[in-house]
């Protein structure tokens, strides 16, 4: 047994590496109303929310962010301690992870050795308390405890304390000399003499008390712990020390205070058992519920559930708020972007449309750069009815500040100026619940405007389920019955896209995707077979058109592309959707085969990005034979594999992936087409010895010519611009790397009407 967990030792001691910063070139929009625990250390509190941390300084009252974008995994953080010796923030995971973030150090050590171990069932990995002891940090885990050397970081023992050497779910350790003590979910409290040679041997740990506890906090010259609403002290025999009041949720404490946290109320104890502070209501704040309290200084910190940390001092009412700006939740499920701005939902269904159970959540609005929320309750009393499961969300492309958004319970929500306006619904549409159950609801997913301003719309289990809303605000509805039995409907309508020419393409679960010509009235539906229209799946998740007026339709099984999304009006021709075919090592392969497609969204330069559920992001070529960037969780700060959605901000080129763990921005090149050459620009400018990457020449006409020379007139660059923006790679040709020089840019409107000369100095 003995030379069983010195092998695990020494196993555990090599496996971590280092996780990327990407500040640089992206952004993290995560949501920190959520606080799992509380440390702190260096005249900070440490506050960790569901997948980030942030840190509020005591001095300059200064809030900083840590998420993916500074190397974290993006996981779900269960715990996190601040060791004041080492000058080293810890953090705990569901999975298993620890993560280390040393001060002055832009780097993350993570630590995988307890996820990757396989003699441990995946399911009992989490990460439950740190405690620090003589160098040492004691790892309460659910299979049970490991010590980590914070001088060498490195692992070293593992304890499996349970009866016969079992693993067993271990809430907190604690060391009073001579003994450590640790308190397990439903095996008691064990102890063992800490300074024993052989604590590997579970038969040096005895059980002291039965029963079930949350955690242990040693004060003074005493052991304390918690259940259900009653306060131990543990040394001597369990005693009762007292009676909460409430359902204990957490039990934490240092510098010999005990904080007792309850669903409502924070209670902070001292040594002597005095209850020194404590706070069971927040002014100004109508509804919260605690997960973590934590007290520091003679202030207490409540973590909450919905409103992110609060600090009061002791004996005090006043409140501060602590919480960095970021949307609602983390769990945004659609989202659409237009210049400066990014609007949120986070309602969500299953794969196979059920929207049970219901989300009633608010929704988010980032614009310029800030974020403005309208909570679910907010939203409720302004439009006097409730608008929950919000699943699509579009800007209206002639109006910036009018956007739609469709709810699968309640109809066609209407926001004007930022606040909700009106709730197109049975009371004052002709939309009607049309399932025999009430809380079936008015389920409308798909929604897009055309050219002509028209706001399309798609409702499940509707026989007129294709709605158009008109720029004047009027609602009208077709009958789709000839579409589809409607004895026995589709399960869901899902995604909506038009096209060029207005004709309307929308998904059905299951039944391929149909499309709808508003000039004569025309119905087509495109299936799974060859001949017949020759997608993958009939599970279409995704449609987009693009700048060449092309369909491209991502299903449950890869990726199609319908050239002339017309043809399927015409009789007697072949409506069949095309794959693409890429060679990989010289073999043909089907692009994006199998994979499970999200979203698919076209930027300025007619280039493609691809979402999946699996496998993160995918940006293509125009043609999509060349695949220019893949983002996942392993080479980016995407918190997920599983990207929900896309938006692209055209006038930025900033490109936003929603995830199932938050949202996140890549500083993208792409751009729209500008009206005129006036704000022609290239950076970076001046290209110094250190940059990798390529030049973006920004600011450019549709169609644009952009040609490079260096200063002697010899060409080392030609393109034609498709969107606002074209990219350099500072070689000749793709040949070699240019020298170093002043290179001139010269740009050619489409018309050769209008003609812009700029520079770029390149530094070798």
């Amino acid at each position: 047994m003995k030379y069983f967990f010195s092998f695990f030792a020494l196993f555990f001691s090599v496996l971590t590496a280092t996780g990327q910063n990407f500040e640089d070139e992206w952004t993290g929009h995560f949501s920190y109303v959520s606080i799992q625990a509380i440390s702190q250390g260096n005249d900070k509190v440490y506050a960790a929310a569901e997948n980030a941390v942030f840190s509020y300084d005591l001095s300059t009252r200064e809030i900083e962010t840590i998420s993916t974008i500074n190397g974290l995994s993006g996981e779900l953080i269960s715990t996190l301690y601040y060791s004041e010796n080492f000058n080293l923030l810890v953090i705990g995971y569901e999975s298993g992870l620890i993560e280390i973030i040393a001060d002055g150090d832009e780097n993350v050590l993570t630590v995988v050795d307890i996820l990757n171990k396989p003699t441990i069932p995946p399911d009992t990995k989490q990460i439950n308390h740190f405690n620090e002891f003589d160098g040492k940090l004691y790892i309460a885990a659910q299979f049970g405890i490991s010590v980590f050397d914070l001088a060498a970081l490195e692992f070293g023992d593992t304890y499996f304390i349970g009866d016969g050497g079992a693993q067993i779910d271990i809430t907190a350790t604690a060391v009073l000399e001579p003994h450590i003590y640790a308190s397990t979910s439903s095996n008691g409290i064990r102890r063992a003499l800490v300074d024993a040679d052989n604590l590997i041997d579970f038969n040096q740990w005895s059980q002291i008390e039965s029963g079930s506890y949350l955690g242990l906090v040693k004060a003074g010259n005493q052991v304390y712990t918690a259940n259900t609403n009653l306060l131990y002290s543990v040394v001597g025999g369990l005693q009762v020390v007292a009676n909460i009041g409430g359902t204990i949720r957490a039990i934490n404490g240092q510098n010999d205070f005990i904080n007792i946290t309850t669903f409502s109320t924070l209670r902070t104890f001292d040594q002597n058992l005095s209850v020194v502070a404590s706070a069971s209501s927040i002014p100004g704040v109508d509804e919260y519920e605690l997960l973590t309290g934590f007290s520091h200084d003679n202030f207490l910190y409540l973590g909450t559930n919905e409103k992110g940390m609060f600090q009061i001092p002791f004996g005090n009412s006043t409140v501060n708020q602590i919480l960095p700006d970021g949307p609602l939740f983390n769990s945004s499920f659609s989202i659409d972007a237009s210049p400066g701005q990014l609007w949120v939902n986070f309602g969500d269904v299953t794969v196979n449309f059920d929207p049970y159970p219901l989300t009633d959540k608010g929704i988010s609005n980032l614009r310029e750069g800030e974020w403005f929320n309208i909570s679910y309750d907010e939203l409720t009393e302004t439009l006097g009815k409730e608008a929950n499961d919000l699943v699509q969300v579009r800007i209206n492309p002639d109006d910036p500040n009018q956007v739609y958004m469709s709810s699968f319970q309640k109809g066609i929500l209407e926001i004007e100026d930022q606040n909700p306006f009106r709730l197109f619904d049975e009371s004052n549409s002709s939309l009607e619940i049309t399932d025999d159950n009430p809380n079936f609801g008015i389920r409308v997913y798909g929604i897009d405007f055309d050219t002509q301003g028209n706001l399309w719309a798609i409702q499940t289990n509707d026989e007129n389920g294709l709605i158009r809303i008109t720029p004047e605000g009027q609602l009208q509805q077709i009958d789709i019955s000839d579409v589809f039995n409607f004895d026995s409907p589709p399960l869901g309508l899902g995604k909506l896209e038009t096209t060029r020419e207005n004709y309307v393409f929308f998904t059905a679960y299951n039944q391929g995707l149909i499309g709808y010509n508003p000039a004569t009235g025309q119905f087509n539906k495109t299936g799974q077979n060859l001949g017949n229209g020759n997608l993958p799946n009939s599970n279409v998740l995704a449609l987009a058109t693009d700048n060449n007026n092309r369909l491209w339709i991502g299903t449950r099984s890869g990726l199609r592309v319908l050239f002339n999304p017309g043809i399927v009006f015409e009789e007697g021709t072949n409506t069949d959707t095309q794959p693409i075919i890429i060679l990989e090592d010289g073999v043909p392969q089907e692009l994006l085969f199998e994979l499970v497609i999200t979203d698919i969204e076209v930027d300025g330069a007619n280039n493609k990005w691809i979402s999946t559920a699996t496998s993160g992001v995918f940006y293509l070529s125009p043609n999509g034979q060349e695949t220019l960037l893949q983002f996942n969780k392993d080479n980016s700060p995407l918190p997920s594999n599983n990207v929900q959605d896309i938006a692209i901000d055209s006038f930025s080129g900033v490109v936003y992936f929603a995830t199932v763990n938050g949202l996140v921005a890549f500083n993208g090149t792409s751009t729209a087409p500008r009206d005129n050459l006036d704000n022609v620009y290239a950076f970076p400018n001046p290209v110094r010895p250190e940059f990798t990457g390529s030049v973006t020449i920004d600011g450019l006409t549709a169609n644009a010519n952009v040609k490079i020379t260096d200063i002697s007139g010899n060409l080392v660059f030609e393109t034609t611009s498709e969107g606002g923006s074209v990219l350099w790679d500072t070689t000749a040709f793709g040949k070699y790397k240019v020298a170093s020089g002043v290179y001139l840019v010269i740009i050619t409107g489409e018309e050769a009407l209008e003609t812009k000369v700029t520079k770029i100095m390149v530094v070798r």
